[in-house]
């Protein structure tokens, strides 16, 4: 049986991944794994996680307002129309993740990201399609049964790629899926688990 991990401020079980700190265990009570369907804050979270490539989610996460601040509060528009002044500018902020293949790569996403919300509707009219518009609950009881990707991640990789996206492989899509709530696998004992 799993071991029930606990914050220390309350008696809540909480999924023991999220136990490093307070800015962690407000990202899991608060957001994680919560269906995202705005399309802004959908476009955040895949930007954020293309950075996570290669990297820990707590390691971006320490960096999110820095991010927030050098992208321009993730606005897709302003992003799309980043040329070399603003590449080089972000290349040398130490603020966020300074990788210049990251870096190009966002802007590409954010024009990708603009077509497909055109073509779509909405963002979220095209990325929820690949868990047929609902949240697919996976039951976590120990390690052993935490997914790095599924035949879901593994379609929004392959269309994501075919769109024009980059740094999109499946493990990434799969943790945007379950940042924006389109997978919900919270350890059993978590409180915040809603599949039983």
């Amino acid at each position: 049986m799993a071991k029930q991990a606990y914050h220390p401020h309350d008696d809540k079980a909480r999924c023991e991944w999220c136990l490093k700190d307070e800015l962690y265990v407000k990202y899991h009570d608060e957001e994680w794994g919560i269906p995202v369907h705005d399309d802004a804050l959908l476009f955040e979270y895949l930007l954020l996680e293309t950075f996570q490539a290669g990297l820990s989610w707590h390691t971006i996460l320490k960096k999110r307002e820095g991010f927030r601040m050098a992208f321009d509060n993730f606005d897709a528009d302003c992003i799309a129309n980043y040329g070399n002044t603003e590449i080089d500018i972000l290349v040398n902020n130490p603020g966020i993740i300074r990788h210049r293949g990251k870096i190009e790569a966002a802007i590409i996403n954010a024009r990708v990201f603009l077509r497909l919300q055109h073509e779509y509707g909405s963002f979220d009219n095209y990325i929820w399609q690949f868990t047929d518009y609902k949240t697919i609950n996976i039951a976590v009881k120990t390690w052993a049964d935490v997914q790095t990707k599924t035949p879901q991640s593994d379609a929004m990789s392959k269309s994501l790629k075919k769109e024009g996206f980059k740094f999109v492989g499946s493990t990434t899509c799969m943790a945007f899926m379950e940042a924006v709530g389109m997978v919900s696998d919270h350890f059993e004992y978590c409180w915040r688990n809603n599949s039983a």
